[in-house]
C-alpha cells in the first residue's frame, strides 16, 4: 500500500436480501438494500454517510465490516481485497476495522462487567498476558474519561453516554485504523452528542483513525466530516467536501436535507424543500432514477434511465440528469 492510496476502497458493492414468499417459501424478489455503492476512505480521513432511514447506510456499514457477506461488489482494505476472506484470514482484519453502533445497551452484553466486554477482544485476538490485558482495560477507560472502578460495573449501571464511551473504548481496544461509526449519537440526549462527537475527533486526532460516520441528520455530520456521501434507496446521489456540501447541495434530494436543518436565528426563515411522498420499497424500487417520484425538478429522462454518479461543474459527484457532466465528456 502506498502513502497515496485509500485506506479503504469500495467499488460496485451490492447487498440483497431474498425475499421468501408462497407457502414453499421460495425466493421470489430481492430487498436490494445497497445497490452498487463506490467510494473511498483515505488514511485519517472522515466520510459522512448521510440518508433517510431504509436508505441502506448500517447494511453498508456491516458490509464493509464484514458482518454480512456482500452479494457482489468488492471492499478493498489497506491494498488486499477481503470481500471474500473467511475465518483465519479475516482476523487480522477485524482488529484493523471495528464498529461503534448506535445502541450501546444493544450492542453490549449485560451479562458481563465492562472489564470482561473490554477484555474480549484482546482475549478473540490473542493479545498480552491477563496482566497486560487488564492494565490496557484501565487505559481504555482512562482514553474515554471513565474512572478505573467502572471495569467492575454492569453495563445497566450506567447512564447513556457513559455506555457509549465503554462501546467507543472497547471498538478502539485494538488499535483499528478505521471505525465504522453507525449511528453513534442518535440514540442519545442532545446535551451528551456534542461530548460524544468531540470524544471521536480527539481520538481521531490521538491515533490517527479513519471513520465512516453514519447518520441521518446532517447537522450532526458536518460537525466531524471532511467529506459527506448522500445516499438514496441503496445509492450514493452525491459526494463532495463537507463545506461545499452545506454551501452548495446540487442533487435535488441533497437540497432538501439541506432545507430541513434549523437555522439557530429567529430573524431568519430558511425555504424548506418538502418532499412529496415515502420512500420507495427496496424491494420493488422506481425505474429510471429512485428519487423521480418525489422529486420536484423530476423530467421524462429521471423516469427512464437512471444517471451515474458523475463528475459536475461545482466539483461534487452527483447521480443527477440535471447538472452532472457525463463521463469522459
Amino acid at each position: 500500500m502506498r502513502e497515496d492510496d485509500p485506506l479503504l476502497s469500495v467499488s460496485d458493492l451490492r447487498m440483497h436480501f431474498p425475499v421468501r414468499e408462497g407457502l414453499l417459501l421460495r425466493t421470489a424478489r430481492f430487498n436490494r438494500a445497497v445497490d452498487g455503492v463506490s467510494f473511498d476512505i483515505a488514511p485519517g480521513e472522515t466520510l459522512g454517510l448521510v440518508g433517510e432511514s431504509g436508505c441502506g447506510k448500517s447494511t453498508l456499514g456491516r458490509c464493509i465490516a464484514r458482518l454480512y457477506r456482500p452479494t457482489a461488489g468488492n471492499v478493498t482494505f489497506a491494498g488486499t481485497d477481503i470481500t471474500h476472506l473467511r475465518g483465519r484470514a479475516l482476523m487480522p482484519y477485524r482488529r484493523d476495522i471495528q464498529m461503534i453502533f448506535q445502541d450501546p445497551m444493544e450492542s453490549l452484553n449485560a451479562r458481563h462487567t465492562v472489564g470482561d466486554i473490554l477484555e474480549e477482544p484482546l482475549i478473540v485476538q490473542k493479545v498480552g498476558t491477563r496482566a497486560e490485558r487488564a492494565a490496557r482495560v484501565r487505559d481504555l477507560l482512562d482514553i474515554v474519561g471513565l474512572p478505573a472502578r467502572s471495569a467492575s460495573r454492569y453495563p445497566f449501571e450506567f447512564s447513556g453516554g457513559q455506555r457509549q464511551r465503554i462501546g467507543i473504548a472497547r471498538a478502539i481496544a485494538l488499535n483499528p485504523r478505521l471505525v465504522i461509526c453507525d449511528e453513534p449519537v442518535s440514540a442519545l440526549d442532545v446535551s451528551i452528542q456534542s461530548q460524544i462527537l468531540n470524544l471521536l475527533v480527539d481520538l481521531q486526532r490521538e491515533f490517527g483513525l479513519a471513520y465512516l460516520f453514519i447518520a441521518h441528520d446532517l447537522a450532526v455530520v458536518k460537525h466531524i466530516s471532511d467529506r459527506i456521501a448522500i445516499m438514496y434507496l441503496g445509492r450514493i446521489v452525491e459526494t463532495a467536501d463537507s463545506e461545499d456540501v452545506y454551501a452548495h447541495p446540487e442533487h435535488p434530494y441533497t437540497q432538501s436535507l439541506i432545507s430541513a436543518i434549523p437555522i439557530p436565528d429567529p430573524h431568519r426563515r430558511a425555504e424548506r424543500i418538502v418532499l412529496a411522498g415515502d420512500v420507495p420499497s427496496p424491494i420493488d424500487p422506481p425505474s429510471g432514477c429512485a428519487f423521480h417520484p418525489r422529486c420536484p425538478r423530476v423530467m421524462d429522462t429521471c423516469k427512464r434511465v437512471r444517471p451515474a454518479l458523475a463528475q459536475s461543474d461545482q466539483g461534487h459527484e452527483v447521480a443527477c440528469h440535471l447538472g452532472a457532466e457525463e463521463p469522459g465528456s
